[in-house]
């Protein structure tokens, strides 16, 4: 008996801290910034990540998946979409990628410069998914709301060596999520130490 009351109470717990850390990462999503030498407009960059990267690394990558699900079904239902749902698929493949390659490198080294090579790998694999997604799926979506010329233009606005879809993924997608997972990997080391005993098991 003490044995089902204990595996009910963990379960209680992870589901109160994915719970927690989901709503999180949904609020951030709502705390964004242009990077507009960069990337267009509509390209906006968040930490919503930071939560999803927290769970990860203190409760194991699984979490971090459930939590990526979570913050984009939150967005889903509490921002709407422009895409069809793909924008948010995307982001939760490529915010998923990011904590499961950066929390399983970090399992097997558990050290400060362990940690900074876990994220870096992680922004790494991050971003050439976030290319790969974005040129075969992402953009095409967009392409028709907004005709694919006009999306091109916004970009070649920034830089004058765009002059097309995969010169966009170099040019402006590329740069943008290295900015943006950097830029998340660098709260994450400030905060990390601090919060982290709050979710860990």
């Amino acid at each position: 008996m003490n044995r089902v009351n204990s595996s009910s109470v963990l379960k209680t717990r992870e589901m109160t801290k994915i719970g927690m850390l989901s709503v999180i990462a949904f609020i951030l999503t709502y705390l964004q910034f242009p990077i507009a030498f960069v990337a267009p407009s509509f390209m906006q960059v968040d930490i919503s990540d930071l939560p999803v990267l927290i769970g990860a690394f203190t409760m194991g990558p699984v979490y971090g998946i459930i939590i990526a699900a979570f913050k984009n079904i939150l967005a889903l239902i509490f921002k709407g979409t422009m895409t069809a749902g793909v924008g948010e698929l995307s982001n939760f493949i490529v915010s998923s990628a990011f904590a499961v390659t950066a929390s399983l490198v970090y399992r097997n080294k558990r050290t400060y410069k362990g940690a900074i090579l876990s994220l870096i790998v992680g922004v790494l694999s991050m971003t050439a998914l976030a290319m790969i997604s974005n040129y075969f799926v992402v953009f095409p979506l967009y392409g028709k709301v907004m005709p694919m010329e006009a999306i091109i233009e916004m970009g070649r606005a920034i830089t004058p060596r765009i002059n097309g879809l995969f010169s966009m993924m170099i040019y402006s997608v590329l740069p943008f999520n290295l900015i943006k997972g950097f830029t998340t990997s660098a709260v994450m080391m400030l905060v990390y130490k601090r919060i982290s005993p709050i979710f860990k098991n």
